[in-house]
């Protein structure tokens, strides 16, 4: 039983100058967002030049990272203006459960486009029959089906526990580590749980990345420069993403569940920066791409 009907956010700062300073830098940065992946995936469907697997899978990528920002950006936006910053607890779940879908589902197509280098780069002359249409549209359905699962059973977990004050937190979302921090029950067991399910597939997928990218390059050593330099091109932007994400990732979950000074720092630059940084990379590939 929950006598807990609402959570109270203390947000980014309590400093009101810091918070007129913020809300600009934050609003600009979400709606440049917004702006690059849109621009992204409009450039990708309606040019010729873009039409392999790997732009097909950008494109989802970049439409996940503007509804994963959107999942979060505007309450933040909201509460820096905001004498009240509460969020209710049907709320807080349908934020919980957004931001791990949308991120479950960024990984595996990740996870698709390295497969879909792999594929170029060591097999270049099968590479139109192996990347045939139904293939390189699978991934996309997985991504849904998994991002639903992970995000389910991050729900499920929190579903069991009770709230019976305090209800505020010193965090701008309410995620995983702060709510752990404000349940009335033991959470030891189920801290070890959630580090388990999502540090896991941090771990695992980063290393199923890495791993590829290393027999990507053991391959590259029978081209030609002009051949390696090509083909370091075409995963360049991806290799940068996979970093971006997974570093970040790995700090949040793969560790003990207990809050850090830096925690919301990391989730800024998570859950806002990293998607804009993804769309300003990918706009400027595709810019190149159309050119050449």
């Amino acid at each position: 039983m929950n006598n807990v009907t609402e959570f109270i956010l203390l947000g980014l700062t309590q400093n009101p100058e810091l918070q007129k300073l913020l809300f600009p830098v934050i609003l600009i940065t979400y709606l440049m967002t917004l702006a690059g992946n849109l621009l992204n995936s409009v450039t990708i469907f309606i040019s010729p030049a873009l039409g392999s697997p790997l732009y097909f899978s950008l494109s989802c990528l970049s439409i996940i990272d503007g509804f994963y920002s959107s999942s979060i950006a505007p309450k933040m936006i909201f509460d820096l203006i905001s004498e009240k910053n509460t969020i209710s607890f049907n709320g807080c779940l349908t934020q919980l459960f957004a931001e791990h879908f949308f991120a479950a589902a960024e990984i595996i197509l990740l996870i698709a486009m390295a497969y879909d280098r792999y594929v170029a780069i060591c097999k270049p002359l099968h590479y139109k029959s192996i990347m045939s249409r139904p293939l390189y549209s699978l991934p996309v359905g997985m991504a849904g089906l998994l991002g639903f699962i992970h995000g389910g059973i991050q729900l499920l977990f929190i579903v069991q526990l009770t709230f019976c004050g305090p209800n505020s937190t010193d965090h701008f979302i309410r995620d995983l580590i702060p709510l752990l921090e404000l349940a009335c029950t033991d959470t030891h067991t189920l801290g070890l749980l959630i580090a388990a399910n999502s540090g896991s597939l941090c771990l695992l997928t980063f290393s199923l990345l890495v791993a590829s990218y290393v027999v990507i390059l053991r391959s590259l050593r029978s081209y030609s420069s002009e051949g390696r330099r090509k083909a370091l091109f075409t995963c360049a932007s991806h290799v940068t993403v996979v970093i971006l994400f997974f570093v970040l990732c790995s700090f949040l979950y793969l560790r003990p569940m207990i809050s850090f000074p830096t925690d919301k720092v990391v989730s800024v630059l998570y859950t806002l920066v990293t998607p804009m940084l993804n769309a300003l990379i990918n706009t400027r590939r595709n810019a190149e791409v159309k050119m050449s």
